[in-house]
């Protein structure tokens, strides 16, 4: 077999990235491949599209597992669309859907479609369509009357049609596809799947049309295992081990064969609570340890950094909850810098100098498309996210990952950076811990992810100290406490002021503070023991958020503690 093409990461270690072979070895019409490589920028099959195109083009159940970023849209999407273009005679939109794609989220929905449409310009025949929660029902009843070949769908909504709507016409479906399986299961859409393998037919084996199953998932867990085991007919697993399955320029027959991996002895798939998770060797992986009453201030002082020092970026920012996004969102867009030490200049301008977006469940449904595309299509912008953008979105031209507040399970760390490092580019990602949440490190450590520590007094040292009005501006260098560093107390200083002085600041930072005690109290299991609400100075959490003084945290507390008043 042919070796795959090898990429190098930031430290010259080489890492497989994209296969040897080109897209029509693999089996796919002529047609499609340049559709791969006009519109979707694909030279050559990534090494997980190379292992399981042809696998899935010979009708067999799969599960794949591979890292973020390795192109797995693709790699359902084009034997699916390279087998419905091949039937003679051609189907037509009153054959109803062919193929179901369910997915966790709107975002996602919506570019999974807007993948499909690139893919079938020129198989015209082919009907791309979408349900999903948000969107008009009557319409999407419409749409589905007429008939839609391929439909990507949320769970949810799905569910509704296929209950409530006479019209839709699925008699002729022969895939399944879950994309993002884990996070459609942590989404608590369980029961939905459930309800909908129970009306599809749940491994296709007594329906009319022989069916396949597709299920994609970046890292898996029990209710993944769950998932595979009621859905996928003796599947073909890609990606489940170390062992590479290099692709080459053989006949379809000989890389099924290759890829195929042997099951357990029952048939099912078995997953171990301590996996070793797939992340691109190119991500440069980091954390910074930081009190918890200086977050804010490091927090806009990295991002000031990064946005100086190369303006045409993209960044996401990601926290635990919706009110602290808007909270940071509205900050950043009007904060103008340390108000003693100003230039006429510098008072015009926003201490960090971006284009500013925000992200999360409870906004809008047009407003979170148009946030969605805003950040497709820019250059440089930083977006601010709750984990409605840590899954399987995939943005272009990403460069750094800031997980800002903890993301919890192991799994949703692997799924935020995975918003960077794509098909082969270099990217960054930080982790901010306070320094009693340090043995969080260790959790990461038993899957395999390692992060080096980000060198913050460097950082802050970098900082003008003029205007401080600091009596020993040369002694600066021997701080060694961050709280007490001359730049941190100066901008924590300034920023108090100002939201102090905004009424609508000071009362979205007093929401923000509540609600990320309410969601760090929610930490479930072991990491209970490392984010611990008992441990919080609460005066200083309030810092945090640039507040002077510490909000009643009445209701709040009861939620959090149990006690009553």
């Amino acid at each position: 077999m042919e070796d795959a093409k090898l990429k190098k990461n930031s430290i010259g270690q080489p890492k497989e990235i994209f296969a040897s072979c080109d897209f029509s070895s693999l089996g796919l019409h002529p047609a499609l491949c340049d559709q791969l490589r006009d519109r979707m920028g694909y030279q050559a099959p990534t090494l997980v599209q190379a292992q399981a195109i042809p696998v899935i083009l010979s009708g067999r159940h799969v599960l794949v597992n591979a890292a973020t970023g390795t192109g797995k849209t693709v790699t359902y999407l084009a034997p699916v669309i390279h087998q419905l273009q091949k039937c003679d005679p051609r189907i037509q939109r009153s054959d109803g859907t062919f193929a179901l794609v369910l997915v966790p989220t709107h975002e996602l929905c919506m570019q999974v479609y807007e993948n499909l449409q690139k893919l079938l310009h020129r198989f015209h025949w082919i009907v791309p369509g979408y349900i999903m929660g948000g969107e008009n029902r009557s319409k999407e009843k419409a749409r589905l009357r007429k008939g839609i070949s391929i439909l990507v769908a949320t769970p949810g909504r799905l569910l509704d049609h296929l209950k409530h709507t006479e019209a839709f016409v699925h008699k002729n479906l022969r895939w399944i596809i879950f994309d993002e399986a884990d996070r459609i299961l942590e989404l608590g859409f369980g029961k939905e799947i459930e309800e909908i393998l129970d009306i599809l037919g749940s491994k296709g084996k007594d329906t009319e049309v022989v069916r396949q199953n597709l299920l994609l998932s970046a890292t898996l867990n029990e209710k993944v295992n769950h998932l595979a085991n009621i859905s996928l007919e003796d599947p073909v697993m890609i990606g489940l081990d170390d062992k590479k399955i290099q692709p080459s320029n053989k006949q379809t027959t000989s890389l099924i064969s290759d890829a195929i991996e042997r099951l357990e002895n029952s048939g099912k798939v078995s997953v171990a609570s301590n996996e070793e998770y797939n992340l691109p060797a190119q991500l440069n992986q980091r954390y910074v340890k930081v009190p918890c009453g200086s977050r804010l201030v490091v927090l806009l002082s990295i991002l000031k950094n990064l946005f100086t020092g190369e303006s045409s970026q993209k960044i996401v920012v990601f926290f635990s909850t919706c009110d602290a996004v808007d909270f940071h969102h509205a900050l950043l867009s009007q904060f103008h810098g340390l108000s003693n030490s100003q230039t006429e200049t510098e008072k015009k301008d926003l201490f960090v100098q971006c284009n500013i977006l925000r992200l999360h469940g409870n906004m809008k449904h047009e407003d979170r498309v148009k946030t969605f595309n805003s950040f497709k299509t820019e250059k440089s912008a930083l977006l601010l996210s709750t984990d409605v953008s840590a899954r399987g979105l995939d943005f272009p031209k990403v460069r750094c990952i800031i997980q800002y507040d903890s993301p919890g399970e192991a799994t949703e760390y692997v799924h935020r950076v995975g918003r960077t490092a794509r098909l082969g580019e270099k990217g960054d990602s930080l982790l901010f811990l306070q320094p009693i949440e340090v043995d969080y490190l260790q959790e990461l450590k038993k899957h395999g992810v390692m992060l080096t520590e980000y060198p913050l007094l460097k950082l802050l040292d970098g900082f003008p100290l003029h205007g401080l009005n600091l009596k020993h501006h040369h002694h600066v260098k021997k701080f060694v406490s961050i709280e007490m560093h001359p730049w941190v107390v100066s901008l924590q200083r300034s920023l108090e002021s100002f939201i102090f002085k905004e009424g609508k600041m000071k009362k979205l930072g007093q929401n923000a503070f509540c609600s990320w005690v309410r969601a760090y109290s929610a930490h479930r299991g072991e990491l209970k023991s490392i984010f611990m609400v008992k441990k919080l100075h609460l005066g200083h959490v309030a810092r945090s958020f640039g507040l002077k003084e510490q909000p009643s945290l009445v209701d709040t507390w009861h939620f959090v503690t149990g006690r009553k008043g």
